[in-house]
């Protein structure tokens, strides 16, 4: 009985993974076609019905490239980081609150704060070792900006744990029967919501590969299969943070068709971001994150706190 059930486990996380990497592949169809509609263009079109094949297509080509190393680099934490960058973006999605899949972290929040400030250590160790100036300068700006917006981020968790009193990701849906918590806390929501952007190296925080000064950030000496497993690993992790704002904010976890759609609609957020927004300065971006951020997080933390308390 524990073997069959130790493969259903495993059967239904590798059910979830080959769905993650499939809607990877189709995030980016979707964000190239917006992006070309958006700069009065087609988009990819030739493969398949409206170039439905085309990530297919690319991840071949990635895959089969021939894999090019720096001389000088770090030959081991040059290949490995971007393979750790990828399981761990994987990883992270256990956290999904299936009833049926006989995995219920009890204390899912706390597990994924620990995946995504390991996650920083990729960034730094990718641009570190392919041993060139520019990947060490965008490594050592994408760690500062993860590292500055990853307090932000926990402190307004902070305020939506106080609401379930929880680490249990199933609780949101409990507590969200009524109302939304989005409406009860929106300028915590849309922090959120921009921190989620800056966490995942999104325009307009797209600092760590800064192709206008950078010439391609931390990933810069990656070609083939490493760069595709940097791409999607952030494309991945772009998915999670969607599935958690409308998880955390927008009516919790129900297995039904709305959810998904909630999910797709903030992921089109992130690329409608992209396509509008142009980068900030660096500055700006610390600034953003350690006098706006830190402060309205911690009075909101503050005051929901009393309201906690009032209430009980």
């Amino acid at each position: 009985m524990f073997l069959n059930d130790l493969m259903m486990i495993f059967l239904g996380i590798l059910i979830l993974v080959i769905g993650v990497l499939i809607g990877v592949a189709f995030l980016t169809l979707m964000e190239r076609k917006v992006l070309g509609y958006i700069q009065v263009r087609k988009g990819p079109n030739k493969l398949g019905i409206m170039g439905i094949l085309q990530p297919f297509s690319d991840a071949i080509k990635l895959f089969t490239k021939e894999q090019i190393y720096p001389k000088f680099s770090n030959y081991l934490s040059y290949y490995f980081s971007p393979i750790l960058s990828f399981i761990l973006s994987l990883i992270i999605w256990l956290l999904i609150p299936y009833s049926f899949n006989m995995i219920n972290f009890s204390l899912g929040l706390l597990f994924f704060f620990c995946c995504t400030s390991v996650g920083v250590y990729t960034v730094m160790v990718a641009g570190w070792s392919s041993n060139s100036n520019y990947s060490l300068l965008g490594g050592l700006r994408g760690v500062a900006q993860t590292i500055s917006y990853e307090v932000s981020l926990a402190l307004i968790m902070m305020s939506s744990m106080i609401f379930i009193m929880d680490f249990n990701l199933l609780k949101f849906f409990e507590y969200q029967n009524l109302v939304w918590f989005f409406f009860l806390m929106i300028p915590l929501s849309l922090c959120w919501m921009s921190s989620s952007l800056a966490e995942t190296n999104r325009t307009p925080f797209d600092f760590a590969e800064g192709e206008s000064e950078l010439v391609s950030g931390f990933n810069v000496e990656y070609s083939s299969g490493g760069f595709a497993l940097i791409f999607m690993a952030e494309y991945s992790s772009i998915l999670f943070m969607s599935m958690l704002f409308s998880l955390m904010y927008m009516g919790g976890y129900n297995l039904n068709m709305i959810f998904y759609l909630k999910l797709c609609l903030i992921s089109f957020l992130f690329i409608w971001v992209r396509g509008t927004l142009p980068r900030y300065r660096y500055d700006k971006l610390m600034y953003l994150s350690w006098k706006s951020y830190l402060s309205v997080s911690l009075n909101f933390l503050l005051f929901y706190l009393g309201m906690k308390i009032f209430l009980l």
